[in-house]
């Protein structure tokens, strides 16, 4: 397993996220775990830039977030108000605009987590709130430990919500469970969080980290073309009428099954000529 680093903030200690490489997984976890990785002006800009370069490097077939430590994401950071915006100026705007411009841009990690075309995992390892919810949210899966709580934490600081996660969670659960979720803001353990279908499989805090990187193993070296026209069919039907979601789905699976089989073709060719 291999392992680089992600640039961290100016003076800081340690590095504000984690790359590793496991074959074909890619683990990306949170490195700031004394704030239960809480986020901030420099986590969420490597978080970003790690994101993107897991979607678009052709060796990775599945993607992990986590986080160190005890937790996976606290949300942002009150103590540094999540990154703020400068001083109004003419080229920026005021700071309104400012502030929308930024988190929009760190919110690209949750929209590559959902739209990249490999499947994506949330190793959920303790308890996740905020910005966490949005981020868990837009992966594939969510494989949780034991210890594993969920909670939004909006209400409880004034905040609508951002990382998209009113659009996972109304889609995931439906929209009355993602609104009991939101407006009553309660703290759900992991059990209860598996039992209302937060979490895909749940597991003991000192399994979780095999179980979870077996599945993503077995994805990462399954059959990549067809995982990409799997999820794009599942995508398309999050928002598609009918009607186009079938006409999606008998596109994709010719081109899904043809890319399989010339792949499987060639490499038993290459194999045959090795030998």
């Amino acid at each position: 397993m291999s392992e680089t680093k992600i640039q961290t903030d100016t003076g800081a200690a340690q590095p504000l996220v984690l790359v590793e490489n496991d074959g074909g997984v890619r683990i990306i976890t949170l490195n700031r775990p004394d704030s239960l990785n809480a986020f901030n002006e420099g986590i969420m800009r490597d978080l970003r830039d790690a994101t993107a370069d897991a979607a678009r490097d052709e060796s990775v077939g599945c993607v992990v977030v986590t986080g160190a430590g005890r937790g996976f994401c606290a949300g942002g950071d009150l103590k540094e108000g999540g990154g703020r915006a400068g001083t109004a100026d003419p080229f920026r705007g005021a700071r309104v605009e400012q502030g929308f411009t930024r988190l929009r841009g760190f919110m690209e990690a949750s929209h590559l987590l959902h739209e990249m075309p490999k499947p994506t995992i949330a190793m959920v390892n303790g308890p996740v709130a905020g910005a966490g919810i949005g981020l868990a949210g837009a992966c594939d899966l969510r494989f949780a430990g034991e210890s594993a709580t969920f909670l939004s934490a909006f209400e409880r600081i004034g905040g609508s919500g951002d990382f998209g996660g009113s659009w996972f969670w109304t889609k995931i659960l439906g929209t009355g469970v993602a609104r009991e979720i939101y407006f009553l803001g309660e703290k759900y353990t992991a059990q209860q969080a598996f039992a209302k279908g937060i979490y895909t499989r749940l597991f003991p805090d000192e399994q979780l980290r095999e179980a979870t990187l077996a599945a993503a193993r077995k994805l990462a070296d399954g059959p990549r073309m067809g995982y990409r026209y799997m999820k794009s069919n599942l995508n398309m039907a999050e928002d598609a009428s009918f009607e186009a979601a079938f006409d999606h789905e008998a596109l994709n699976m010719g081109l899904s099954t043809m890319a399989t089989a010339s792949i499987y073709k060639a490499m038993k060719e290459a194999k045959a000529a090795r030998d």
